[in-house]
């Protein structure tokens, strides 16, 4: 036995069921220290530490109740099950209102004992693993407004560290929904300029034909509806940063004027006649590639290596899955605030189903989902039926249901044991989320055995 072995604590004031419990569980491999009374038991929950304790609730000295506050005082994490002889209702609710995890009557099945206790101490690592995930979840996992930490995003904060120090212009690409303005909002936060302006411009949402009054300001009279002055956006930016989004929209005329701006931070005002320089950091970003762009006479190859000094590749989240969950309870809590719901976590069956899904909108699909899945849950845990998904998107949420009753794919070949694995997966995923994760709940629910259902879940390397 190791230190990780659960260690039992036994109390009957009957020899001969201290040595029955005793043989059974330590036939089972558990370490159990066992008490012949009340007191002698809370004595030993006082000085040592126990997983799981079984008591029974007639003891010759004190009520098993009182071991169980007692338990629940010195060692809160120990989970209870009660024992008697003389079972009750009224006692059953009363052990299970002061935080015992089961009752169990005598005579006892000793197959249905054992479950039990594997059970207890199966919900005790849960239990343990999901404060440890929550820790996690509060810890390190930030980078100013970005979330995440896996290779791929500690990779791009040691950039914006390196970055963000210098004038250097940077190119920030990656598809669309990545989050490429919060990294150019985390260099600007990190840089010597945060007390400074940030100016996003959104190449690809101003019309053409005003663009290069956005940029740069006009001067009244200079066009029809230029009533006064007005200072662009670039001027606007002077001692800050400027991050000028889709960089890749812009038109050929725009790019010419906007190259001499960014090459010497100079520009004339639309009718100006004289230069205002600026003091600022240029940032840019797009989801094309730019280099296909300059091949194809789209874009100018002077103005792409004048803002291409340093580029930050952003992943698609398909490829940084290891940051989904975190991305999705950081989603889940920011909405549950705005709408006063106490939504705080996520069954594992619908974890399960986001990771299958490729989000091809990326964190911005992501977000978008949970804000519509918080608006419209009716519990305070996210479920596979709170996604809100819509029609064309639920096809991967049960696709195993649609295989089985196409068996027309069967005339182009297919995997049978692959399709009854995916099925078998399914429901078994389904089972413990209808149970909460309760094993024997699950198996009955199914229809198989206890057995069979443990067999099933480490085969197909399920964990709950």
């Amino acid at each position: 036995m190791t230190e990780n072995t659960p260690h039992i604590l036994v109390v009957d004031d009957e020899l001969s069921m201290r040595e029955v419990l005793e043989f059974m569980l330590t036939k089972e491999g558990y370490r159990v220290t066992c008490a012949e009374n009340g007191r002698t038991a809370i004595g030993l929950l006082e000085k040592d530490q126990y997983d799981l304790m079984l008591c029974d609730i007639k003891l010759g000295d004190i009520s098993g109740l009182d071991v169980l506050q007692a338990s629940k005082k010195h060692n809160p994490d120990t989970v209870v099950i009660l024992i008697s002889a003389y079972a009750s209702t009224e006692t059953a609710v009363e052990a299970m209102n002061e935080g015992a995890y089961d009752y169990v009557p005598k005579p006892f099945d000793k197959d249905e004992l054992l479950a039990t206790v594997a059970k207890a101490l199966d919900l005790k690592t849960i239990e343990h693993e999901k404060e440890l995930l929550d820790d996690q979840l509060k810890e390190n996992l930030h980078f100013g407004l970005l979330v995440g930490n896996s290779p791929a995003m500690n990779h791009i904060y040691k950039l914006i560290l390196q970055v963000a120090k210098t004038k250097t212009n940077v190119l920030i690409t990656g598809e669309s929904g990545t989050g490429k303005e919060l990294i150019a909002q985390s260099i600007h936060q990190e840089s010597g300029r945060s007390g400074q302006p940030f100016v996003v411009i959104n190449c690809g949402g101003i019309p053409e034909t005003l663009m290069e009054s956005e940029l740069f300001g006009h001067k009244k009279g200079s066009f029809t509806g230029a009533t006064q002055d007005k200072k662009g956006l670039f001027e606007i930016a002077h001692k800050g940063t400027i991050f000028l989004d889709e960089i890749g929209e812009l038109s050929l005329p725009i790019q010419v004027k906007l190259l001499r701006a960014v090459q010497e931070k100079v520009f004339k005002p639309v009718g100006g006649n004289e230069d205002i320089s600026v003091d600022i950091r240029i940032i840019s970003a797009t989801n094309k590639n730019l280099e296909k762009e300059v091949i194809a006479g789209n874009f100018r190859e002077d103005l792409f290596y004048r803002l291409n000094v340093i580029e930050i590749k952003v992943p698609p989240l398909r490829e940084r899955k290891a940051d989904l969950r975190l991305l999705a309870q950081h989603f889940l809590e920011k909405y549950s605030r705005e709408m006063g719901k106490e939504i705080s976590k996520f069954s594992s069956y619908a974890i399960d189903l986001l990771n299958k899904y490729d989000f091809p909108g990326n964190i911005r699909e992501l977000e978008n989902l949970l804000e519509r899945s918080v608006a419209l849950s009716s519990t305070n845990i996210i479920l596979p039926d709170s996604l809100a998904l819509s029609l064309h998107k639920r096809r991967w949420i049960e696709g195993f249901k649609d295989r089985r009753f196409d068996l027309d794919e069967v005339a182009r070949g297919v995997s049978l044991d692959s399709i009854l694995e995916e099925i078998e997966r399914g429901y078994l995923r389904k089972a413990l989320d209808c149970s909460n994760g309760n094993k024997n709940k699950a198996a009955d629910l199914l229809g198989v055995s206890f057995r069979s259902l443990r067999y099933r879940l480490d085969k197909l390397d399920i964990e709950k």
